[in-house]
This record gives structure tokens, sequence and C-alpha cells, in this order.
């Protein structure tokens, strides 16, 4: 059974063999498999270059849907997964693919759309109350349909509201977060997204945050460890100084003070030191 030792020795380890093998040469590059919405808030170009600083350890971020991040750690191509899909993440872990999920952070999503908001979505006491008020203007409405965790949360809205979306007002993107809001405000349409992504967005788009922060929009992120037994080729010691390393008392700190023209992004899981 696998002993976590504590970050503290394993960043000392590893921060001796970088200096061993030179301050500009990492010990051994992990890959990352994130979402796009973490991608698209610009956390991880905030949090990741301190990371290799301290430990030497390189890290490629590969940013794509949750769906699409279980099947690549399923496949052997992720060292460590950072995701916001609470069931698919559970699942995951069952399934021996995953040894633990860890909470990492969490942030709402938001309904956005049109600042004369034609729906009424400002009004609507809950994400499905929304999506009724939508459904019952016709008015549209722009999906990433692509299974990320922001897709899967829109999912299951649509089912709690009790309707069945289809075209011509419910059309699909196929795309990550951004460019699904690019889309959203040249359609003038109503989008499902994260505030991280939206708000980094802010100046592109005319998009109004309509509805957020309600019980049903909380967006929890956790950290995901890989099993060693599913996964034996995988970076597991370098991807486990990188789990503790995130979900570090140090590192919320760095995620709470994280910012987007003044406005925070995340709040840590872990209370910051």
């Amino acid at each position: 059974m696998h002993r976590a030792r504590p970050l503290s020795l394993l960043l000392l380890l590893f921060a001796l063999l970088a200096a061993a093998c030179g301050a500009d040469a990492p010990v051994r590059r992990i890959k990352l498999v994130t979402t796009t919405s973490v991608r698209d808030s610009g956390l991880m170009d905030a949090l990741l270059p301190e990371f290799t600083k301290e430990t030497g350890i390189g890290v490629d971020v590969i940013a794509v849907g949750t769906g699409a991040a279980f099947q690549q750690a399923r496949d052997g191509n992720a060292d460590l997964l950072v995701v916001h899909d609470r069931k698919g993440e559970d699942e995951f872990v069952a399934s021996g693919h995953g040894r633990e999920r860890r909470d990492l952070m969490w942030n709402t999503f938001e309904i956005a759309g049109p600042k004369d908001d034609p729906a009424g979505v400002r009004k609507a006491p809950t994400a499905a109350d929304a999506f009724k008020a939508i459904a019952l203007a016709q008015a549209p409405f722009i999906s990433r349909g692509d299974d990320s965790g922001t897709h899967r949360r829109e999912v299951s809205i649509w089912k709690k509201a009790g309707i069945t979306p289809a075209q011509p007002w419910h059309q699909q993107s196929g795309q990550g977060m951004g460019p699904t809001l690019t889309i959203a405000d040249e359609k003038k349409a109503y989008v499902l997204t994260d505030r991280g992504t939206r708000l980094s967005y802010r100046a592109k788009t005319q998009l109004d945050a309509l509805l957020g922060g309600t019980e049903d929009l909380k967006n929890h992120y956790a950290v995901v460890v890989l099993s060693e037994e599913r996964h034996p080729a995988l970076a597991h010691r370098e991807a486990g100084v990188l789990a503790d390393w995130l979900v570090s008392a140090k590192t919320a700190d760095r995620i709470g003070a994280f910012k987007v023209d003044g406005e925070s992004l995340f709040v840590p899981a872990r209370a910051p030191q």
C-alpha cells in the first residue's frame, strides 16, 4: 500500500536532485492533464513556474475537457489530473485507474448572456429555473457539447429542469470555454461558464454574468492521483510531489491571491497559511 511522504521531505529530495543536475535542467517532466477552464483562467501559468523553481520538476500542461482528461489518464497519457466533475472523479477512482481524489479549490459556474436578458435569467432562483426560462423563450443557448466538466454540469441542469434542449435555439460549439464564450457573445446567446474563464474573457466579450453563486452552480475542482498498480509506467513520485504541492497551505495562499482585474477567481479548499 502506498504511503505518502511528508511534503517537506519530498520537496527537499527533488531540490537536491535538481541542484545536482543543474538549475536549468528539470529532474523529469510530467504531464498534468487539466480542464480548459483552468488553463483559460491563467491559474496554472501563475502556479507552475513556482513549483518547477522549488522542485526542479518540469510540468507539461495538457488542457482538454474533463471527459477527455479521464480518457487520457485511462490511456496512460497523464501523470496527474485536475478536473471538476465529482461524479466522474469518484467513478474514475472506483474503476481502479485513480488512487485518490483530493479537494483543490472551488468557484462558481455562471449563466452568462446578453445584457438585455430576454429570458429573464436574472430573476431565476436556481439554475434549473433559469434553464426553464431560456427554453420557454426559445432564446439562443451555446453549449460546449464536449463532455467537459462544464458540459456535464449543463446536462445535469437540463435534466433537473425536465427539458431536452434542441436546435435551432440550442447549439453546440464543440470547443473549450474561451471559444464558446466568444461564440455566445457573437450570437447574443446564453451560455453556462465557469466564473474564472468568464472574468478572463470579460474584456473580449459583452456577456453579462446573470446568475451565479447558487448551490446548484458551485464548481469544485480536485486533484486526482493515478493508480501505480494500473499505470506502473507513469512518473508517480514526481506526480505525488506536485499533488502534495497543489493542495498545500502555501499553494492555497497563492490560489486565494490569484486575481484577474482585481477579482479573485478561485477559493482554495484548504485554508491558506
